[in-house]
């Protein structure tokens, strides 16, 4: 073959390879995303943990992409509408979700015809802790501690009150019960404002919730701490041992209550990758942790294989608890 013939040879090929690359092969498709601006839609109205995580990790990841990330609220039905909403979105990493845990898990159970598979229609990108639910003990009790508490309930009438029916709140007083054979009166609220301040009046002898919620209470003297979730205790009250600590069930009262991060499944692997470990590094941001710091959160967001792993190991077991608690399916 003469020189001419290979250098046009050559010529042609590079020609062809720029075309394929202009022309959209995959490769070239996702080394150039973003190109646009990216929706994340939060599942949970705003003003809340889940809202605050979606507008600050989505800020992070704008300053790294380049690209505008703008956050729509789509609340309802446990976050089921949002999750429609993403299942049927393309799956070019142009559409994202910030939602939690119970959508994933609880759902099954809780929802007759839930509109999406938790298992088939997301890829799992990033999961960040909600940190440990507190258990408060109303001043009216006199308890100073779990045991303390469990004795009151044996003698008389107890309301918990819970952030709503099917919750890891919810889960936690039915396991005291069956444990402890007690016969503690689940008081189910939308959301906590109300049944902190139904706490802080008397109405209730003890509740469950998020630690900055809690603190409010805490701190003006209505309740005391008692117990926390989750395997470790939290650095904001160290002095509070776990509900395992305790002796309930570490089944259930270890479970890991998460914020989530996901795309609609087929998204390119290469963009789960690049998404995954820009959230681990907005995690490790000074912002970031200032915010959980705030929020008495330990740990800051974890990428996509972390996150596979919590998903397969802990989903049966939010399932079996949720399936526990008898509630009709709406």
């Amino acid at each position: 073959m003469s020189a001419i013939v290979i250098r046009r040879y050559l010529i042609g090929a590079g020609v062809a390879a720029i075309l394929a690359v202009a022309l959209g092969s995959p490769r070239a498709w996702a080394e150039v995303w973003p190109s646009r601006p990216i929706k994340i839609v939060c599942a949970f109205p705003a003003g809340g943990l889940v809202d605050i995580f979606a507008r600050l990790y989505g800020e992070q990841l704008s300053q790294k992409l380049g690209q505008p990330v703008v956050v729509e609220n789509v609340p309802g039905a446990f976050g089921s509408i949002a999750a429609g909403a993403v299942k049927a979105a393309p799956p070019d990493g142009y559409t994202l979700m910030f939602g939690v845990s119970g959508m994933l898990a609880q759902n099954r159970v809780l929802f007759k015809n839930l509109p999406y598979d938790p298992d088939r229609d997301f890829v799992l990108i990033s999961s960040m802790s909600g940190g440990n639910v507190v258990f408060v003990a109303s001043k009216t009790t006199g308890a100073n501690s779990l045991k303390e508490f469990i004795e009151y309930a044996r003698k008389k009438n107890t309301n918990v009150g819970t952030w709503g029916a099917g919750s890891h709140a919810h889960m936690l007083i039915a396991e005291l019960n069956k444990q402890f054979g007690l016969d503690i009166n689940p008081v189910h609220y939308r959301g906590e404002p109300a049944m902190w301040q139904d706490l802080a009046a008397g109405a209730l002898q003890g509740a469950i919730g998020s630690y900055p919620n809690a603190m409010n209470v805490i701190q003006s003297g209505a309740g005391r701490a008692v117990a926390v979730s989750l395997t470790k205790r939290n650095k904001k009250l160290p002095d509070v041992p776990t509900f395992a600590e305790q002796g309930l069930n570490p089944r259930v009262s270890t479970l890991t209550g998460y914020i989530f991060l996901a795309g609609p499944a087929g998204m390119p692997q290469q963009t789960v990758e690049r998404l995954s470990a820009l959230m681990v590094e907005a995690g490790n941001s000074e912002r970031v942790q200032k915010l959980l710091d705030s929020y008495g959160i330990d740990d800051a967001a974890q990428g996509h294989i972390a996150f596979k792993k919590l998903y397969d190991s802990e989903t049966p077991l939010w399932v079996e608890a949720a399936k526990g608690l008898g509630l009709e399916p709406q």
